[in-house]
């Protein structure tokens, strides 16, 4: 399984051409593709703010976007939760990040990520 950060996500649906040829070969190699779900309230927050704007609305989006061939929506479990709070410094504080990494490492994934201060913590699990 690959587990994608929130903004290759929506680059993703978006065919968007800011992702990399590294994503791009990672999402097209056949397989499974895990978002987790903190995506969903990360996309929520963001088209909330006027910083995206999602068609034909939030709801049947996300429902769209987790219901592709491939994809699952992976829910924080507590063993996510406590690997997330125990990430040290210098892992970004951003509580969105570091649940979806600690999805990754939880399910020993690779995360496709344009993110450089996830790429420096663990750059042999990160993809970009």
């Amino acid at each position: 399984m690959t587990v994608l950060d929130t903004h290759v996500w929506l680059w993703w649906i978006d065919e968007d051409p800011r992702l990399s040829i590294a994503a791009r070969a990672a999402l097209e190699q056949g397989g499974d593709i895990g978002v987790s779900t903190i995506s969903a309230w990360e996309v929520a927050t963001l088209e909330r703010l006027g910083r995206i704007r999602l068609l034909p609305d939030i709801r049947t989006w996300i429902r769209r976007a987790v219901a592709r061939e491939r994809v699952s929506a992976l829910p924080p479990t507590s063993e996510i939760a406590v690997a997330a709070g125990s990430l040290l410094p210098p892992f970004p504080g951003d509580p969105a990040d570091r649940i979806i990494y600690a999805t990754a490492l939880i399910t020993d994934s690779q995360i496709v990520s344009g993110d450089r201060r996830i790429a420096r913590h663990d750059p042999a699990r990160v993809i970009w």
